[in-house]
């Protein structure tokens, strides 16, 4: 794999990341272009490598917002109120990340032992050995336009309302389902599911990526025990030599997602949500086309 090639995972990565299109279907695809294995514990570290590029974005792009806890007033009954403290934001993060973790691991470990293992008779259940099936992919997309495109004509009502446990609990439920599916998209889910709760659109942008920094510095460990642990590994040598490539993917990522930020903040603020569903279904159709090309 060339510097070329991770430059341009990079610029898909970190575009498509934070927008809610599924960047791992995207990434996936490219690397099927390009002849690559997407289930190959190298190029699942360097995705994960990705991502970190693009959680420094969101941190910069965030930071001032969080630092504030200067949330939109919500109009009720001709009164304005806070949407919440610092304070409670912090638990609702803790409570969905709680949430995510139990079930986003539970059905982990249900695909690998059971549905890998067992069912399909797999020597070894790794639940990245989906990542190769195109035909999933394509559904996964499917499902999450039709979660957008619902949630975009769902407009709440009052200009929208704070967090409550409620409301955090199903963004966790949903944030858990998505980890395992590629192209299931993590921040369409969270956010579709805010705005089906009524959250105001600003507070579920927000929340959504605040789950999204927590949550992937476990990923990144847990990608590097995998590559530590596969039969490819080559010891500290390979290590260092992803190291290089990596960091650089990384500032590339960095990049193009605070562009994509910009983008995702403009459309959903505007109201127009929607049109990432429409775009989600038209991937789907694109990775169906793949699929059945033998891609």
């Amino acid at each position: 794999m060339s510097y070329l090639h991770i430059a341009i995972l990079a610029l898909i990565q970190g575009a498509a990341e934070l927008l809610p299109v599924s960047s791992s279907a995207h990434v996936i695809l490219a690397e099927r272009l390009m002849g690559l294995d997407p289930s190959a514990p190298r190029l699942t570290f360097l995705l994960v490598m990705l991502h970190t590029g693009t959680m420094f974005a969101v941190l910069v792009y965030f930071r001032r917002r969080w630092q504030a806890r200067a949330w939109p007033a919500a109009v009720a009954r001709g009164k304005e109120s806070a949407f919440g403290s610092r304070f409670h934001f912090l638990k609702m993060i803790v409570l969905a990340t709680a949430v995510t973790g139990v079930l986003g691991l539970g059905l982990k470990l249900l695909i690998e032992r059971v549905v890998l293992v067992r069912l399909l008779g797999h020597d070894k259940g790794e639940v990245e050995h989906l990542f190769k099936n195109l035909y999933l992919m394509a559904g996964s997309l499917f499902a999450v336009g039709c979660i957008i495109v619902a949630a975009g004509m769902w407009e709440p009502r009052g200009g929208g309302r704070p967090l409550t446990p409620g409301s955090t609990l199903w963004i966790g439920m949903v944030q858990g389902l998505c980890l395992p599916f590629r192209g299931f998209s993590r921040s369409g889910a969270t956010i579709s599911m805010g705005l089906f709760r009524g959250v105001h659109r600003q507070l579920a942008e927000e929340f959504s990526f605040a789950l999204a920094v927590v949550l992937t510095p476990p990923v990144i460990a847990l990608e590097l025990y995998r590559l530590l642990r596969s039969e490819q590994w080559q010891g500290r040598s390979e290590l260092l030599e992803l190291l290089l490539p990596g960091a650089m993917g990384m500032a590339f990522s960095f990049v193009a997602g605070l562009v994509a930020l910009k983008v995702l903040s403009a459309v959903l603020e505007g109201g127009k949500w929607k049109y990432f569903g429409y775009y989600c279904l038209a991937a789907a159709a694109v990775v169906l086309w793949a699929a059945r090309s033998g891609l």
